[in-house]
């Protein structure tokens, strides 16, 4: 069976902030945004109408984010909870930069916060505002899977 990746969903509960977040300090673009009918996107998604979703899709290196906020009465964003890295599913998003120094400045003048405890030098965690996991390795890393 052929597969191919479409996008990595993430609710948020203040879209404008979240979309500045990953436009400012990670260079990702705006692509489209779209307010899709509560139905059938309700049961699609498993949610209680009204759901009103706002679904914006970001891009950068080939990666499609979609941020997902819900305005609806029966789906208001559920506050966030911290996951333990080896709790099961998906943990995080790891991305490379130029300067890890100046994208941890970056991070937290945008509403992120640095996990100092886990900076071993060469890479550290980052919260993005509403919560989600984020590594940062130097691009020297990114370069040495392409070899």
């Amino acid at each position: 069976m052929a597969a191919v990746v479409n996008h990595l969903g993430h609710c948020v509960s203040d879209l404008p902030r979240t979309r500045a977040f990953y436009e400012d300090v990670f260079g990702f673009e705006f692509w489209r945004e779209i307010h899709p009918d509560d139905s059938p996107s309700d049961r699609l998604l498993r949610l209680t109408p009204p759901i009103d979703m706002t679904a914006c899709y970001l891009r950068r290196d080939g990666l499609v984010l979609e941020l997902l906020e819900f305005a609806g009465d029966g789906a208001r964003p559920l506050p966030p909870t911290p996951r333990a890295m080896n709790e099961v599913g998906l943990t995080h998003l790891s991305l490379s930069v130029d300067d890890l120094e100046r994208t941890c400045a970056a991070v937290a003048a945008h509403g992120g916060e640095v996990l100092e405890d886990t900076n071993i030098g060469y890479g550290v965690f980052v919260r993005d505002p509403e919560g989600q996991l984020i590594e940062l390795l130097p691009m020297t890393y990114r370069d040495s899977l392409d070899g």
